[in-house]
């Protein structure tokens, strides 16, 4: 997975991110300076991630 240098993340935005050794797509919910909060969808509760922790994900782009 790549990161776009200087990519804005939003609350709406979907990302795949690699959890626990599995590539899965989340939907952020809370983008703040610091963290962002994310929900898998799996009925599992949302996780927060610190901002730089976040060092590798694809975001989801519709206009591609």
């Amino acid at each position: 997975m790549t990161t776009l240098l200087n990519d804005r993340i939003e609350a709406g935005d979907v990302l795949e991110i690699e959890l626990d050794g599995a590539v899965v797509s989340t939907l952020v919910l809370l983008a703040a300076d610091t963290a962002v909060i994310l929900d898998p969808c799996d009925g599992s509760t949302p996780i927060v991630v610190k901002r730089d922790e976040l060092v590798s994900y694809r975001k989801f782009d519709a206009t591609v």
